[in-house]
């Protein structure tokens, strides 16, 4: 994990707190989705789905709101897997990652944020496309040893 910088470089030094989930089918695929060059940090890179808390939000609102907006299909199961704190020196940043499994129907999933996203996968978790976004190994590390995830199965 980076260390987050002591300089100048972060003027607001405060973490935020982001949603983030694995979205999967139920039968043991995930689904990423490939960052775009629109995206705001890491374009062409493989990741799975994240968003920030929203003042009055609930961990489960958010989740919702995030998964319907960036693949166009309500959760049809949220689960809570764990928390992460991510510290990033480049680009500088800090925020607390609460980790979600959230099963979807693959069907009707689809890409909802184009200027975010180019394309979308299912796959493995052992067999992932490259590259990976640069937090991907940590969310899954938590996705793969929860409970949750194995009752999914």
């Amino acid at each position: 994990m980076d260390r987050h910088p002591s300089d100048r470089r972060c003027p607001d030094r405060r973490p935020s707190v982001s949603c983030v989930f694995v979205c999967h089918d139920g039968a043991g695929r995930i689904l990423l989705a490939r960052r775009s060059a629109g995206a705001r940090d890491e374009p062409g890179r493989w990741d799975c789905g994240a968003g920030a808390l929203e003042f009055g939000e609930t961990f489960e609102e958010a989740v919702t709101r995030e998964v319907t907006e960036e693949y166009v299909t309500p959760p049809l199961a949220v689960d809570l897997l764990g928390v992460r704190n991510v510290l990033r020196a480049d680009p500088p940043s800090h925020w607390v990652a609460v980790v979600f499994a959230v099963r979807v129907d693959p069907a009707a999933a689809r890409i909802g944020e184009p200027h975010k996203f180019d394309e979308l996968r299912w796959c493995d978790p052992g067999d992932l496309p490259e590259p990976v976004h640069s937090q991907l190994a940590g969310t899954l590390a938590v996705y793969r040893r929860s409970p949750a995830v194995s009752r999914a199965r």
